[in-house]
């Protein structure tokens, strides 16, 4: 692990998220102003989810808004080789990773969705969560973490709720019956 070069990237703290205020009631019904952590852009919150824990929004996000950065160290592609359970692993570069596994890294909470309602956006080497819906406070951020994730993590079994699914065996089945009928 290359910690050095993981503290600049932490130390260079995105000026988008210097001195975002969050607004949160607490259990007396007072709102209390707080400032987010570095690398949040919204109010988040873990909680129960579609798949065991979830991300969910404390405030409302808007389609478009940076919801949060996926943070951890960062690995070149022979130290990410080495880990045995590589799921929270975010490949950034050619050659470089974002190993996501250390729980402060909230980001690593949302939850798989056919149907999500954020995405994920690589920038010089950082990933953020985007929204391309609008989001309601309590409601889950989720996103689809791609074919590739989800044949080798989530067995080609998807639990996401979705109407459709992006990667399921019916859809795979139905698309090689239209390329037969093609032919």
């Amino acid at each position: 692990m290359n910690m050095k070069k993981q503290d600049k990237i932490l130390k260079k703290v995105s000026t988008l998220s210097k001195n975002v205020k969050a607004k949160t009631v607490n259990k007396k019904g007072a709102v209390e102003k707080h400032f987010l952590p570095d690398h949040h852009f919204k109010n988040v919150k873990v909680k129960k989810g579609l798949n065991g824990l979830g991300l969910f929004a404390a405030e409302d996000i808007k389609k478009g808004e940076l919801i949060i950065e996926y943070i951890g160290n960062i690995l070149t592609d022979k130290e990410t080789d080495k880990i045995p359970d590589s799921r929270y692993i975010f490949s950034i570069s050619k050659n470089h990773n974002i190993d996501g596994t250390p729980r402060w890294n909230l980001a690593r909470y949302c939850n798989h969705s056919c149907d999500g309602n954020a995405e994920s956006e690589v920038k010089k080497k950082r990933v953020f969560m985007k929204a391309i819906k609008n989001i309601k406070a309590g409601e889950e951020i989720v996103y689809d973490y791609g074919e590739e994730y989800f044949r080798e993590f989530l067995l080609g079994k998807c639990m996401c709720g979705a109407e459709k699914h992006l990667y399921s065996e019916k859809q795979d089945k139905n698309k090689n019956q239209k390329n037969k009928e093609k032919k």
